[in-house]
């Protein structure tokens, strides 16, 4: 029906059609601007603590976790690695890790919790790149002094089988060791302090 030359049937239509549309709009809007407001599951996972089963890991054997972006080197070492650690402390940087980051918890020398089992953050302390497993003994290229660790292929850093820098090394301090501990015998859970547990 019109008035006067004005179609009123046709005015309501687009009226509610604009209505719809700038609802549309501003709820497509607000959406994405609500969501920024909450974590991504991603930033979650990125922090959250992780759960590692170490049971399958042999003797000599070494696994690589992630957490909080970063890798996690867990070692079982076996009693030979546990004795060259002790004929090291004089040819390592900080052998009872009093300058480097470790909880208070783990054996300062053995650098964990159980000796048998190394947890650490594999980023070289000097400029962050990936140390390199190398354990086996007196390689031709690091030398007959070598009893086995970690080396930097960036700039050459070396750490022996508890993330202990050697003296001399561009790297100034032994590999982290993160927050960790044993919820069962087989199974570490990286990122949580055991006295949050209790």
């Amino acid at each position: 029906m019109s008035y006067d030359g004005v179609n009123t049937g046709r005015r309501r239509f687009l009226v509610a059609a604009t209505s719809v549309v700038g609802a549309a709009g501003a709820v497509g809007a607000a959406v994405p601007f609500v969501g920024s407001w909450f974590p991504s599951a991603r930033a979650k996972a990125a922090g959250a603590p992780v759960k590692v089963n170490i049971s399958k890991i042999e003797p000599g054997q070494q696994i690589v976790a992630e957490w909080r972006g970063q890798p996690v080197f867990i070692l079982r070492r076996d009693p030979s690695i546990l004795t060259h650690l002790d004929q090291l402390n004089g040819a390592v940087a900080d052998p009872e890790s009093k300058e480097s980051r470790q909880p208070t918890y783990v054996h300062a020398q053995y650098r964990s919790i159980k000796p048998e089992i190394l947890v650490v953050v594999g980023l070289c302390t000097h400029l962050g790149c990936a140390p390199s497993f190398r354990p086996e003994i007196a390689p031709a290229d690091l030398g007959a002094s070598w009893l086995g660790g970690y080396f930097c292929p960036c700039h050459g850093s070396r750490y022996d089988l508890a993330g202990r820098v050697y003296k001399a090394q561009p790297a100034p301090l032994n590999l982290p060791v993160p927050p960790y501990f044993y919820e069962t015998d087989d199974i570490i859970v990286i990122g949580v302090d055991p006295k949050e547990q209790a």
